[in-house]
C-alpha cells in the first residue's frame, strides 16, 4: 500500500492534501500590468470613435484582468498539467478502446502533403489522398472480409445511422415490408437511437445466463416484419457471442440484414472476420481500433462495410481506380446519397493507414491477442475483490459489479470517484444497464504488465477501503485540484457564462 501511495498523485487516503487549486485570472488580476507594449506610432493616430461604426463599441469597460504575459502562459500551462489524458496515464474505458496513439501516425498526418490538401483540390493535384482512400479501403476489406467500404462517416454512430439506411433501402428496393431493427439489451445507447432515425421501431431481445444472445431467443422476437439484427460482437460484457452463426442463419431466413456494430473490433482483427459470422454490414470506428482514440473531442472516423447485395446503396462520392488515375463516381442509382461533406475526416483516415501499414497483419493480430490477454489477466486479479456477473473467459474487456461494495454503501460512482485518487481515469460505470452497479474495464494491448498491477493494486486497495472505512470512498476525490461536484446540480443548473 505504502509503495502504491509513492506511484500516484496526492495522498489516496482519508481527507489527504488537495493539489492546490489554480487561481482565476481575476485573482492574478494587477493594475498596470500589461502582456505587451506597442512601439510608438509612426502615422496619424485615428480615434476608435472615428474609425468604427458606434453601433460595434463597447459602452463601458469589460473589466478585463491585467497580467503580465509570463502570467498568463504559466496559468494556462499549469491549467492544461491538470488534464488526465491518454499520454499521461491509463484510460481503461470499457466498449470505448483508449489505447496509446503511436506518434509516428500523428507525425505522417501532419506532412504538408496531407495537412495542406484543401478538399476542393483539382482531382489531378489529389491523387495521393485518393490512392491512400483506396488503399484503406483495401486493409479494411482484409481485415473484415467485407467487399468495400465508404469512409465518408464521421465516427462510429454517424456509421450506424448510414449503415441503417442503406439497411431501409436494401429492403425498400426489394419491396420488402418490414419495420423493426432487434437489438440486444446489452447493445451501445446509440443502437436504438440510430434505429430511430432511420425509420425503423426497435425490439430487444434478452441476453442469455452466459451473457450472449441465443439463436432460441432470437427466433421468439424475429419475424417478417424484422429488417435487421443489430449486434455487437464481442458484446459490450466482453464475451464473444456463440450462437452468431445460428443468429445470422435465423435473420437471412427471413430476408433480414446482419448490421455488426464494430466498436469492439480491436478484439477480433487478424482473428476473425466479420463476413466469416454472417454479417452484411459493419461499421469500423478507425478513432478506436486503429490507433487514433477520441479523447478531448477530437474527429472520429466510422467507415461503414457491405457485402455484395448492399454495394448498391453506399453512399457516394466513390473514390475508384480507372486504369492509372484515381476518380471520384457520383451517380449511382441506388445511393442513399451524400452523407458528409466532402469524403469523411482525412487526417483520421492516415492516422490509420500509417497503424495498419507499420504493424502489418501479424501486429494486428497480436493486438487482438495480446488485448485479450490483457483483459483476462486484469479479471484474475480483480475478481476476488468484486462481483464477476459472467465467470467465464473474455475478449478484450470484462464487466465487475460493485454490488459487494454496496452493500457497505459504497457505490460504483464512488469507486470510480477514489480512483482519481489513485492517478488513474476511471472505467465505464453503470453501463451495461444488465448489470448492477457495473464497472466496464478495457485495458487495451498498449499497457505494460507494470500498469496493469498497479491498476489492479489501486482497485483492490478500494475494494479494502470500501469494506473497512467506506466513509473514506465516499469522501473521494480528495487528493485533485476539485473535489466532489454535485453531478444532479450540474446537469440541472448548466452554467456556460459566468
Amino acid at each position: 500500500m505504502d509503495e502504491l501511495k509513492r506511484k500516484t498523485h496526492g495522498e489516496p487516503q482519508g481527507e489527504g492534501p488537495r493539489l492546490e487549486a489554480e487561481p482565476l485570472l481575476s485573482e492574478l488580476h494587477s493594475q498596470g500590468h500589461g502582456s505587451f507594449v506597442a512601439p510608438a506610432l509612426d502615422v496619424p493616430a485615428v480615434r476608435a470613435e472615428d474609425a468604427i461604426p458606434s453601433h460595434l463599441l463597447r459602452k463601458e469597460s469589460q473589466g478585463l484582468p491585467e497580467l503580465s504575459e509570463p502570467e498568463v502562459v504559466r496559468h494556462f500551462t499549469r491549467l492544461s498539467s491538470m488534464n488526465y489524458h491518454v499520454d499521461k496515464g491509463m484510460y481503461p474505458l470499457g466498449s470505448c478502446t483508449m489505447k496509446y496513439n503511436p506518434k509516428l501516425n500523428e507525425e505522417v498526418a501532419s506532412w504538408p502533403g496531407f495537412a495542406g490538401l484543401h478538399p476542393l483540390s483539382p482531382l489531378v493535384g489529389a491523387q495521393g489522398a485518393l490512392e491512400l482512400m483506396c488503399l484503406l479501403d483495401e486493409a479494411l476489406r482484409a481485415v473484415t472480409g467485407m467487399s468495400q467500404f465508404c469512409l465518408h462517416p464521421a465516427a462510429g454512430a454517424h456509421g450506424e445511422l448510414a449503415g441503417m439506411m442503406m439497411v431501409a433501402a436494401y429492403h425498400r428496393d426489394k419491396k420488402n415490408e418490414k419495420d423493426t431493427v432487434i437489438i440486444p439489451d446489452s447493445a451501445h445507447g446509440t443502437n436504438p437511437a440510430s434505429v430511430n432515425l432511420a425509420g425503423y421501431r426497435v425490439a430487444e431481445v434478452k441476453s442469455g445466463k452466459n451473457g450472449c444472445v441465443s439463436a432460441e431467443s432470437l427466433r421468439q422476437v424475429a419475424d417478417e416484419r424484422t429488417a435487421a439484427l443489430m449486434l455487437t460482437n464481442p458484446n459490450t460484457l466482453g464475451l464473444f457471442e456463440e450462437e452468431v452463426l445460428e443468429l445470422a442463419e435465423v435473420l437471412h431466413g427471413l430476408d433480414g440484414l446482419m448490421y455488426l456494430d464494430g466498436a469492439n473490433l480491436n478484439a477480433l482483427l487478424g482473428v476473425a472476420k466479420p463476413a466469416d459470422m454472417g454479417f452484411d454490414v459493419v461499421h469500423i470506428n478507425l478513432h478506436k481500433t486503429f490507433s487514433t482514440p477520441h479523447g478531448g473531442g477530437g474527429p472520429g472516423s466510422g467507415p461503414l462495410g457491405v457485402n455484395e447485395k448492399l454495394r448498391p446503396f453506399l453512399p457516394v462520392p466513390r473514390v475508384e481506380k480507372e486504369g492509372t488515375r484515381f476518380v471520384l463516381r457520383d451517380h449511382e442509382p441506388k445511393s442513399i446519397g451524400r452523407i458528409h461533406s466532402f469524403y469523411g475526416n482525412f487526417a483520421v483516415m492516415v492516422k490509420a493507414y500509417a497503424y495498419i501499414l507499420s504493424l502489418g497483419g501479424e501486429g494486428l493480430e497480436a493486438v487482438s491477442r495480446e488485448s485479450t490477454l490483457n483483459a483476462n489477466y486484469l479479471k484474475a486479479l480483480l475478481a476476488p475483490h468484486f462481483e464477476l456477473p459472467y465467470d467465464r473467459p473474455c475478449m478484450h474487456e470484462f464487466v465487475l459489479s460493485g454490488s459487494r461494495q454496496k452493500e457497505a454503501g459504497v457505490r460504483t460512482l464512488d469507486v470510480a470517484k477514489r480512483l482519481l485518487d489513485y492517478g488513474f481515469h476511471a472505467p465505464t460505470v453503470y453501463f451495461p444497464l444488465i448489470v448492477d452497479e457495473a464497472l466496464m474495464i478495457e485495458p487495451t494491448e498498449t499497457e505494460t504488465k507494470r500498469e496493469l498491477d498497479r491498476f489492479a493494486e489501486a482497485m483492490q486497495a478500494i475494494a479494502e477501503e470500501a469494506r473497512k472505512t467506506p466513509e473514506v470512498v465516499k469522501l473521494a476525490p480528495v487528493a485533485t485540484p476539485v473535489g466532489r461536484l454535485d453531478e444532479g446540480k450540474a446537469a440541472r443548473e448548466l452554467r456556460l457564462k459566468w
